[in-house]
């Protein structure tokens, strides 16, 4: 085999917490992740000498030994002493900059798209613990579906599948510094915490919408006087057929979660005649875990 094609899958979170400052300057959190069906597409080829090349179709993405690919590639490289270079294709459906671990799923499908290119055979966790210093989120992409992520990210347990429902994705203009974003939040001396045990449980219990009540993100209190528009994404959908609305990551994306298609239909051209984002997709929870 010289090429694979893979989907590089995007993330929401269905709740955010920040515990805690560490020494170093990463933040404490504990997260659920969840994958969703907006994907990226990511074709790896190998090449005849032993560079590593980009392409990708979003001009305003540096394809150059700073992408999070690159990078992917050229540790799997050095891991296992591959003899020759790749060539990269990235086509990308996720918003840049928008809390939806964009480039870290990219990342994450190099490393899966070459274990399997070179029939290396490592796991989906060694590749998790390869994939750390690339950035926090990768090797919850790595493994992808439900996961409760603690640490700086990094601490990853597996919960029940998400339940299935539609989802609405609606990227405004602006884009989000996570780094200001962060720097925002520490100024603050008391915000108001999500209910991360009580999301796992309903999460446990299938219980939609329990789930929905208590989606939680303390960085929209931050983000939102930002970026008004956010808020104003989010009560769109509440009053036209999402069982709730929130700010994904950092921001500025705004997902909605809908019990049926139709509303999903519905609310997407209300959105889209809005003006309040530049980018909505429907979409749907991606429950397939890699193993």
């Amino acid at each position: 085999m010289e090429e694979i094609t893979l989907k590089a899958y995007g993330k929401i979170n269905l709740g955010l917490d920040v515990t805690g400052l560490r020494e170093d300057g990463y933040h404490m959190v504990r997260m659920i992740m969840q994958t969703v069906e907006l994907h990226d597409t990511v074709v790896i080829s190998k090449r005849t000498d032993k560079n590593i090349t980009m392409e990708c179709d979003r001009e305003e993405l540096p394809v150059d030994s700073s992408n999070l690919c690159v990078k992917s590639a050229k540790s799997m490289i050095e891991k296992y002493n591959i003899e020759h270079g790749y060539h990269i294709k990235l086509t990308k459906r996720i918003p840049v900059a928008a809390g939806m671990a964009g480039g870290s799923t990219d990342a994450a499908a190099v490393f899966c798209g070459i274990n399997e290119l070179e029939n290396i055979g490592a796991s989906v966790e060694e590749l998790m613990k390869l994939s750390l210093p690339i950035g926090a989120d990768v090797p919850y992409c790595v493994m992808q579906g439900t996961a409760l992520a603690e640490g700086i990210g990094e601490e990853l347990t597996a919960l029940s599948d998400m339940v299935d429902c539609a989802v609405l994705i609606a990227k405004p203009e602006a884009s989000v510094s996570t780094r200001d974003v962060y720097r925002a939040l520490d100024s603050k001396e008391n915000y108001p915490h999500p209910d991360i045990d009580g999301i796992v449980e309903a999460i446990e219990a299938k219980d939609l919408d329990k789930i929905c009540a208590l989606l939680g993100n303390v960085l929209q209190d931050v983000t939102i006087p930002m970026h008004p528009e956010i808020e104003e994404l989010k009560l769109l959908m509440k009053e036209n057929g999402a069982v709730n609305s929130m700010m994904s990551g950092s921001g500025p994306t705004v997902f909605g979660i809908f019990k049926d298609d139709d509303a999903m239909h519905k609310c997407k051209e209300l959105v889209e005649q809005s003006g309040l984002a530049n980018q909505v997709y429907e979409t749907a929870m991606y429950n397939v875990r890699r193993v």
